[in-house]
């Protein structure tokens, strides 16, 4: 579960990202986040990452208030969340196993637990066969598959991408997404920032609009300002 309760997020010199937001986002959902550039999107997922504070309101992960926590476990909160980067932040100079398995070492995992977690996660995203490669001998779509097996390879509850498909041609976009909609299937919390509406219109699941840091809901054609 996520929650926004009036949510302000300000950047000093650059005026508010996002303007007291307030969303909900039930467990096991798959939910798109769609915009303009600049509209906030990265911004909320950041603040759900917990990759940065917020300025005023609050913000609750399963029922957790993240601003009100130890930094010991908000790094606990943090493992419970995937994320993707739009572009990749894969390491060269390391074999896509390498890649997949850096978030288990950083926890902590019994090295022996580690082959079994990296060989399940390539395989998901149909990688298993490329696991010595280095990510620039894969294409642009291998490497985002890369990306998305190293959020999972812990089996967080709560999936994050921001643009995950800005840099992929139509075809490899849906199966992307697909991709997505496998892990949510099996009870995953996927949150998904896009610039592409239609696409995530066409694929059926809940659209949450920003428009200059607030929400847009869309409702049969027509849009609100919340």
């Amino acid at each position: 579960m996520i929650r926004f309760s009036e949510v302000t997020k300000l950047y000093p010199g650059q005026g508010e990202a996002l303007k007291s937001l307030s969303l909900y986002i039930p467990p096991e959902q798959m939910i798109f986040i769609t915009g303009h550039s600049g509209a906030g999107k990265s911004t909320l997922l950041r603040l759900i990452a917990l990759m940065e504070n917020h300025t005023r309101g609050e913000i609750l992960i399963d029922g957790i208030n993240t601003q009100k926590v130890a930094e010991k476990y908000r790094y606990y909160l943090r493992r419970q969340i995937g994320f993707i980067f739009q572009d990749h932040r894969l390491l060269n100079d390391r074999s896509v196993f390498e890649n997949v398995a850096l978030p288990l070492i950083i926890s902590g995992y019994d090295h022996k637990q580690i082959p079994h977690r990296v060989h399940a996660a390539l395989d998901k995203v149909g990688l298993l066969k490329k696991e010595k490669k280095r990510p620039l001998m894969l294409s642009s779509g291998e490497q985002q598959r890369v990306g998305i097996a190293r959020a999972v390879v812990n089996r967080p509850p709560i999936l994050l991408a921001d643009e995950p498909t800005g840099n992929l041609d139509p075809d490899l976009s849906i199966e992307i997404m697909q991709l997505f909609g496998e892990f949510n299937r099996i009870g995953v919390t996927v949150v998904i920032a896009t610039h592409e509406v239609e696409m995530a219109k066409a694929l059926g699941h809940r659209l949450i609009a920003l428009k200059d840091g607030r929400q847009i809901q869309f409702e049969a054609g027509s849009e609100k300002t919340q």
